[in-house]
Parts: C-alpha cells; sequence; structure tokens
C-alpha cells in the first residue's frame, strides 16, 4: 500500500501576526490534505510601528528582573492573543496560562522560558482554530541541564508523539529538559523545530512559510527587488544561512539533510508561488553560477607573524590551542608563509581579548601580533562557479571598479563559495558591486 503524503508546514512571525495571517495559513493548509504537521512562530509584526511578541516577552523578563512593572507590557502582548482569538470566533481563554507565566516571572524564570511563550500560545490558538492536536514542544524536544539540544532523544520523543497522531501542532524555537526547565534555540529556532518534526514524521516535504516569495539572492534592504533563485542545494544553503542569510535558520539543514528531506520556501501572502527549493542536488537547468550573496558586519582580524613559521611543526595547533582554550570559535583563518590571520567576531573577541592574547603570546612567542577590528565579511555562494571560468576577474574588477580595498580572500575548499574582508563602512558598496557584476 502505498504510504500517504506527509508535509510539515513552519509558519513564521509574519504569518500568524493577526487574524488576517490565521485565515491565510488556514487556507493554505485547507489547500493540501497532506500538510498534517504545523510548526508556529510567536506573533511577529503588523506594521513597522508595530512590535513582535517575542520581543515584549523579553522586555517582561528584564523588568522583572531589575524589579521594575511590567504590567503595561504584559497586557500588550495578552491584547494581541485576545485579538486574535475573538477575531477567529474562537470561545478559548488563556487566562490560565497568562496566570502561570506571570507567576513565572515573578519567581524569576529566565529568558528563555519568558520568549518561548510567544510560540506556545500562539501553538494552542492555532491547534483551536485549526482542530489540530496541540503537542507542547516541552514535551518532545529535548535539551540535557546545561541547555545542550539532544538531537536523537527528541527524535524517539517525536516519532513516539506523533506516530499515532493525524494532525497536529508542535510550537517552536523552544524545548524542555528532564527537570523542566525549559530552553531555546537561537533566534529563528522554529525553523530548527519543523525541521525536526519533518526528521521524526519521515516527512515528504518540508515546507517554511514567510513572507518573502522565496530564497533572494541576496539583502533585498541593500539591492532593490534581488533576483529569486529557484533551486538550490543543502550546501548552498548552510553557506548563505552561516554567511547572514536570514530566510532560514543556519541549523534547520541538519535534521532534513540526512533523511534527503527537501525544503520549500513559500510565500504566505502569495501561496501559488514557485517559492525556492532546496534539495540534496539541483539539475544542470536549475543550476544557476551564483545562487547568493551574503554577510555580516563586526569582525576582528588578528594578524600573527613569526619568522620561518613554515618551518616550525605544530605552530598552527598552538595557535588553535589559545582559541581553544579561551572557548573562542573563529571564521577563517588565511595564511602566508611567516604570517597566519584569524578571523573572528569583534563581540569574542572584546570579552575575551586580554586572555586570548595572552595565550597566544605565551603558545607561539610571535614576533609580532596586529588587529584590525573594522572588517565585515561578504561572502558569494554558487555550486556553477566551479564550471564557469571567468568568474574571479568578474569578481575582483567589481570590487576594485567601486574603490572596495580587500582585506581578506578566501576560496572555500569545496570551491562553492568565496569569502572576502572588507571595511565595515564597505560592506553595502560590495554587496551591491558584486550584485551588478555576477547575476545582472
Amino acid at each position: 500500500m502505498k504510504k500517504s503524503q506527509i508535509v510539515v508546514a513552519k509558519f513564521g512571525g509574519s504569518s500568524l501576526a493577526d487574524t488576517g495571517q490565521f485565515r491565510k495559513v488556514k487556507g493554505i493548509l485547507d489547500a493540501d490534505p497532506a500538510r498534517r504537521y504545523v510548526v508556529p512562530s510567536a506573533p511577529g509584526k503588523r506594521g513597522s510601528a508595530d512590535e513582535k511578541v517575542t520581543d515584549l516577552l523579553y522586555r517582561c523578563c528584564e523588568k522583572a528582573g531589575a524589579g521594575e512593572d511590567y504590567a503595561a507590557d504584559l497586557m500588550k502582548i495578552r491584547m494581541r492573543y485576545q485579538e486574535i482569538a475573538a477575531g477567529l470566533g474562537l470561545e478559548i481563554s488563556l487566562e490560565k496560562e497568562f496566570a502561570v507565566m506571570e507567576q513565572a516571572l515573578a519567581d524569576g524564570a529566565g529568558a528563555q522560558y519568558a520568549a518561548s511563550r510567544g510560540e506556545y500560545l500562539n501553538g494552542i490558538l492555532l491547534a483551536a482554530y485549526l482542530g489540530f492536536e496541540f503537542v507542547d514542544a516541552a514535551e518532545v524536544i529535548c535539551f540535557d541541564k546545561d541547555g545542550r539540544f539532544e538531537a536523537e532523544r527528541t527524535n524517539v520523543f517525536l516519532k513516539e508523539r506523533l506516530m499515532e497522531i493525524e494532525r497536529a501542532v508542535i510550537p517552536g524555537f523552544y524545548g524542555a529538559d528532564d527537570a523542566g526547565s525549559i530552553h531555546t534555540f537561537s533566534r529563528g529556532g522554529s525553523d530548527v523545530t519543523g525541521a525536526l518534526v519533518a526528521r521524526a514524521v519521515q516527512a515528504d516535504l518540508y515546507e517554511n512559510w514567510t513572507d518573502v516569495p522565496g530564497f533572494l539572492l541576496t539583502d533585498p534592504g541593500i539591492v532593490g527587488h534581488p533576483k529569486k533563485i529557484d533551486a538550490m542545494t543543502y550546501a548552498e544553503l548552510r553557506e548563505l544561512s552561516y554567511r547572514g542569510a536570514t530566510v532560514l535558520h543556519e541549523d534547520a539543514v541538519f535534521p532534513v539533510r540526512r533523511e534527503g528531506i527537501s525544503i520549500r520556501i513559500c510565500n504566505t501572502n502569495d501561496p501559488g508561488g514557485t517559492g525556492t527549493l532546496i534539495c540534496r542536488e539541483t539539475s544542470p537547468e536549475n543550476e544557476e553560477t551564483i545562487t547568493g550573496i551574503a554577510g555580516k558586519k563586526n569582525f576582528v582580524a588578528i594578524s600573527i607573524a613569526k619568522n620561518r613559521m613554515n618551518a616550525q611543526p605544530g605552530f598552527c595547533r598552538k595557535m588553535l590551542e589559545a582559541f581553544e582554550e579561551n572557548a573562542i570559535a573563529f571564521e577563517h583563518m588565511p595564511s602566508g608563509i611567516d604570517t597566519i590571520s584569524v578571523i573572528l567576531s569583534r563581540e569574542e573577541y572584546n570579552r575575551k581579548k586580554e586572555a586570548l592574547m595572552d595565550s597566544l603570546r605565551r603558545l607561539l612567542q610571535p614576533d609580532k601580533i596586529t588587529v584590525d577590528e573594522d572588517m565585515a565579511l561578504v561572502t558569494v555562494v554558487g555550486k556553477g562557479m566551479r564550471s564557469q571560468s571567468g568568474i574571479a576577474a568578474r569578481f575582483f574588477t567589481a570590487l576594485g571598479m567601486a574603490g572596495v580595498n580587500i582585506k581578506m580572500i578566501d576560496m572555500g575548499s569545496n570551491e562553492i563559495n568565496c569569502t572576502i574582508g572588507v571595511s565595515n563602512q564597505d560592506f553595502e558598496t560590495a554587496i551591491r558591486a558584486l550584485y551588478d557584476a555576477l547575476v545582472e
């Protein structure tokens, strides 16, 4: 007997911001019975002047911790959910849940607990509206007591719980440890929850519904109306998400990639659109030379110089030991014969720079250490770059014509990405120049 299709649908905050958006979501789910498992985010902004529910929850937590009055902020949150429920004609009260939350905040509940309530409450409303069963993520998404996510335990719990449930709503972003303490993924983590559910139920497709037509080739805030990508690989998505593209959380790739489950980025406001398909391999006719241009600001480059470095076995190991003993992760490590540079976030550097510098001097005894605290990273990603001649020439000519000074170049070993370092003030200029040269 042929297995029935299963689609997991995750809806972002903008897709569930108000009554009208809830109705759009129901229309999308009704249009395809295969959409059986739904992962909601907390309500997002209803307009540019509005606030996300998650931000209001963080503020309540901060004020509670400081002994300040947060009643007005909590009332804003309560009204958001009441308006949605009333607009949908739901005879449901969340007063019990708000009472529990108020007590928890008064008792010093942490920011992770507070932030998770946005998804939790939205999940209760959405399940009631759809007539789906509500499954609290705290019961099926597992963390250890130190807040580390436990992937395999989670997969077992989700499989067992959802096996007998035909249609369910599982709120995104959070889970819990064995003691019941709430832990969250990083911001945007509802994408990860959706991927975990897709893996557990062996979905045929994981749909991620948002407010853009698909994966755009670059940030529309920098380049007006950038081209949409029709199809891309998991590897390309991983590179772009890590480098700053915000359509999908960078960790959402792992659960579905191992199972070969494709992801489709869809637009809640245009459900008939084609979106962007993300899969293991793209067909040659869908393969673009450039899949995306992304980046982030505020990095630091630490350059270490030592004569005859290349003749000293273990030099790189000792350098990495300095970063390890200070629990610092880094982004890139370009090198020369007598010099090596390490690129890391400015925030990480500022927190631990004295200890890091002491470790580097003690372990390496360098001739010189220089620090550049003004660096942004811009990455061009595309599987098609492997087979296209002249890409590098266009790449660097465009930056030169735009007056952008390149501080660092790092070509990825998989040949699908090239990262450059530029000053923070040249970040937007570099992205526009690369888009014009490589796409337009």
